[in-house]
């Protein structure tokens, strides 16, 4: 075996084959937003400035695909909380942001609903990989911010993700429907008074 192999086998990529997959990540996030996930993998990879034998390279199924967009937003959403408590002046604000993520997060995902609820058992797993990532992160910044005396103690997290959710669900259906001042109204109830 060739000395160039990880540890798992695989070749390391190049740092230029690293970028196309981000690239390809980002476009594909972009274009399930504003044309669905069975947007053609063409516009993908317009929108990346790579082939479509890029993208099959790295991600040989829609589902693929699919499963790395919703992972990486997963992810940034789970960074997000710790940076924002250290970077802000106070944990509400700092969960008042996270919030704000969380709402652009779920609204873009709306797309992926009936995707996500298909019969594809490569799906499954993502809902529990949804809230094992986030639920912390959550808990994290209400614990700080009821600590801090900011909002009432004893917040659940997966209430308030649940909350969040279904206010997100009617964004888009009417002109007059404003998820995320909603959602405003629903972080700013936490407050102590």
């Amino acid at each position: 075996m060739s000395e160039a192999r990880t540890a798992a086998g695989k070749a390391p990529q190049r740092a230029d084959a690293r970028r196309n997959a981000g690239n390809v990540l980002e476009a594909a996030a972009a274009v399930f937003v504003t044309s669905g996930v069975e947007a053609p993998i063409r516009e993908i990879a317009a929108r990346a400035g790579v082939g479509t034998a890029t993208i099959y390279r790295h991600y040989p199924t829609r589902a693929d695909l699919i499963l790395a967009v919703y992972r990486l937003q997963v992810e940034a959403l789970a960074e997000a909380g710790p940076a924002l408590l250290a970077g802000e002046p106070g944990p509400h604000r700092a969960l008042v942001k996270w919030i704000d993520r969380f709402v652009d997060f779920v609204i873009t995902k709306q797309g992926l609903a009936s995707v996500l609820q298909s019969d594809e058992p490569c799906y499954d797993p993502l809902h529990t990989y949804f809230l094992e990532r986030l639920g912390p992160v959550c808990t994290q910044l209400l614990d700080a911010a009821a600590a801090a005396g900011e909002i009432v103690p004893g917040q659940d997290a997966y209430e308030l993700m649940r909350g969040v959710g279904s206010l997100c669900a009617g964004a888009g259906t009417a002109a007059r429907y404003d998820a995320r001042h909603l959602v405003k109204l629903l972080v700013n109830g936490l407050r102590r008074t």
